[in-house]
């Protein structure tokens, strides 16, 4: 009966499984070491009586050229990419503390503070005024604006209600009308809403400002910021 060399055994499964992880860690992509012994095996295979054509020996080493170069190209893509997600994020924390104008009419009032806004319009209006509006549907101040031009302009509520109060803290709305062309129209308004901080969306991913009173906007959605 022959024997059975155990620590043979032993080697050979030992010597498949690292071969294993390295194909796993490769996961089947070729370096240039593999194509070029592959190259190697194919002119020493070849038919002596029909040589590998040069052109097309040239052909293959381009295309494994140009993978390549789109594989690294790739990559410097990627590092690319998460330097500008880094440097928008440093950009977007510079506006903490400050108002960006946002694309509504809703907005939160806080203690004795001012609320900005912007006429948004297309054509000339006349007789022009703004109404804020609280949760309920009540007009609690309005503003006398006259005639705006054409992109229109922004405006500033005091935070005081008609009869000179405070206005209780809470959520108010613009409402602005006017004659556009000789007739009654509503108008667009829009706010300025001020940032408390910034987030960076998943990997890669949108850098987004959370605003006052909730909800958020894309860092490449800001057209206009203020002061305060």
């Amino acid at each position: 009966m022959e024997n059975v060399n155990s620590t043979s055994t032993l080697d050979t499964l030992r010597w498949k499984k690292e071969d294993y992880k390295t194909a796993e860690a490769d996961r089947g992509m070729l370096t240039q070491t593999d194509f070029f012994a592959l190259l190697t095996k194919q002119l020493a295979n070849q038919d002596p009586t029909k040589p590998v054509d040069n052109n097309e020996m040239i052909s293959q080493m381009t295309a494994f050229s140009t993978t390549d170069g789109v594989a690294k190209l790739n990559d410097q893509f990627t590092s690319f990419a998460s330097s500008m997600t880094s440097n928008q994020a440093l950009q977007a924390s510079s506006l903490v503390g400050r108002s960006v104008l946002v694309n509504e009419s809703v907005f939160g009032l806080y203690d004795d503070e001012q609320v900005k806004g912007k006429i948004v319009t297309e054509k000339p209006a006349s007789n022009v005024n703004i109404y804020v509006v609280n949760a309920a549907g009540e007009t609690v101040q309005s503003i006398a604006i006259g005639s705006v031009g054409v992109g229109g302009g922004n405006f500033t509520w005091d935070g005081n209600m008609s009869d000179g109060s405070k206005a209780p803290p809470g959520a108010y709305r613009f409402k602005i009308a006017g004659l556009v062309d000789g007739e009654a129209s509503e108008i667009q308004a829009m706010t300025f809403r001020k940032v408390d901080s910034v987030t960076i969306a998943g990997n890669g991913g949108n850098v987004l400002l959370n605003l006052n009173g909730g909800g958020s906007m894309p860092l490449n959605e800001v057209v206009e910021v203020s002061g305060g």
